[in-house]
């Protein structure tokens, strides 16, 4: 496999520098991508970079996923408009353990393969390095006017930030340009890969290189990944889309991928999968033939979950789109755990009732009219039910003065009546 061949295809190469190709051609290359670890959690604005890694080491390289434990106590100007928060070093070392479980998902850290991955954090060099020696050894390489002439730097200076820019982040681009001194001298590194954002950072490290030491290095960046609409990519309404489940369920991992637009699903299939070209063109012939089908978007969002999730998430996932939006069956509902539950229902109207209530027993229409305003009135309820309209955790309401009892419960709490074919309501015994 043609590393870069492999990213201009599926459209994850945006610019490299000359002689990238030709390095990588001729020898083993050992290359790094750097992750913030703001969350004890990556989430899929990170996957294309998890992926780039990937697809590094399946092609023979060895990747370095880099944490940026010092970097992330100051925070990247690159593409943001604000200084970020601060975090304490027990929060980057809790956060870093969360990260490399999931990285080892997709790379492999530990074979005895010579390009098996590795993980280090820049604060392990950074903590005992002084002030002092960092301007001595580093800061006297690099010119301001250098580091001002930087996209990153001029737009935060052009007012584009309401404070501007602090000192402590206009750094940032000598202390990343380190991680690639540092990585070069103690590891052999050189490539620094990244997101188009993070150009100026990764060319100011390989410009700190060749005027330290004589090195030549390399930089190769993928696009920044946007939706077909211009909207950001990764972001619903209630926020990131994690890659953790405490964070996001896997079944509303599910529904993310399987939401997106037609022509999203064209471009993410290539670039968050590792579907061959012809896996991929036969998919994009067979969905535009009966796009109705959604054959991209199902087979996108199978791959997806079943990588970072597994094999029997994606299966409890598809069984929880299809109670919500197939028929599902009694069984199936009753197999899910609560947090899958609440995702699948979340939005649907809730009503809470006396667990003791029902302990005694309550008659269906008593309960559905009087303490859950399920129905306006016992007429309507009767006649529906009548039309085997109603049902009660996916089975059938037979008799509308049916008792109810905590038996009935799902997860011992919920009860989930469906009132025609697509009118839900969760009643929660409390």
């Amino acid at each position: 496999m043609n590393f870069v061949e492999e990213l201009r295809w599926r459209g994850m190469l945006h610019d490299m520098m000359p002689g990238t190709e030709e390095l990588l051609a001729k020898e083993q290359v050992t290359a790094y991508i750097g992750f913030d670890p703001t969350a004890d959690s990556l989430h899929i604005g990170h996957l294309c970079s998890v992926m780039i890694l990937r697809h590094f080491q399946r092609c023979g390289h060895k990747p370095i996923a880099l944490i940026g434990g010092a970097t992330g106590m100051i925070g990247d100007p690159s593409g943001k408009s604000a200084e970020r928060n601060l975090l304490t070093e027990e929060t980057l070392r809790h956060n870093m353990e969360g990260m490399k479980k999931q990285l080892s998902k997709f790379l492999d850290f530990d074979s005895d393969a010579p390009n098996h991955a590795e993980l280090v954090n820049n604060y392990d060099w950074m903590k005992d390095y002084s002030f002092l020696d960092f301007a001595r050894e580093v800061g006297k390489h690099i010119t301001v006017n250098y580091m001002m002439a930087k996209d990153s730097v001029k737009k935060r200076l052009n007012g584009e930030a309401r404070d501007g820019l602090s000192f402590t982040e206009f750094t940032y681009q000598l202390l990343q340009g380190y991680d690639f001194l540092h990585l070069y001298e103690t590891k052999g590194c050189k490539l620094q890969m990244g997101g188009s954002d993070q150009w100026g950072n990764i060319t100011t490290g390989a410009e700190l290189i060749r005027r330290t030491n004589g090195g030549e290095v390399y930089a190769l960046t993928c696009p920044l990944i946007t939706k077909a609409d211009g909207g950001k990519f990764g972001k619903t309404e209630s926020g990131n889309v994690w890659l953790d489940p405490r964070y996001t369920s896997p079944y509303k991992f599910y529904q993310f991928w399987l939401n997106v637009s037609d022509e999203d699903a064209k471009r993410y299939i290539k670039i968050f999968t590792a579907l061959s070209k012809e896996e991929i063109e036969a998919l994009t012939a067979e969905h535009e033939a009966a796009p109705h089908l959604r054959v991209l978007q199902k087979r996108l969002a199978k791959e997806v979950t079943v990588m970072v999730h597994s094999e029997d998430d994606y299966n409890a996932a598809l069984e929880a789109s299809n109670i919500l939006f197939g028929g599902g069956t009694s069984e199936a509902l009753k197999k899910l755990d609560e947090a899958t539950l609440l995702s699948v229902f979340e939005g649907v109207p809730q009503f809470e009732v006396s667990r003791d209530a029902l302990g005694a027993g309550v008659k269906a229409v008593d309960l559905l009219v009087e303490q859950a305003a399920v129905f306006s009135s016992k007429g309507e309820m009767r006649k529906l039910v009548q039309g085997g309209g109603v049902s009660l955790n996916k089975e059938k309401l037979a008799a509308f003065d049916r008792v109810i009892t905590t038996e009935d419960l799902l997860d011992d709490k919920y009860l989930l009546v469906q009132r025609g074919k697509k009118n839900y309501y969760l009643i929660i015994a409390k």
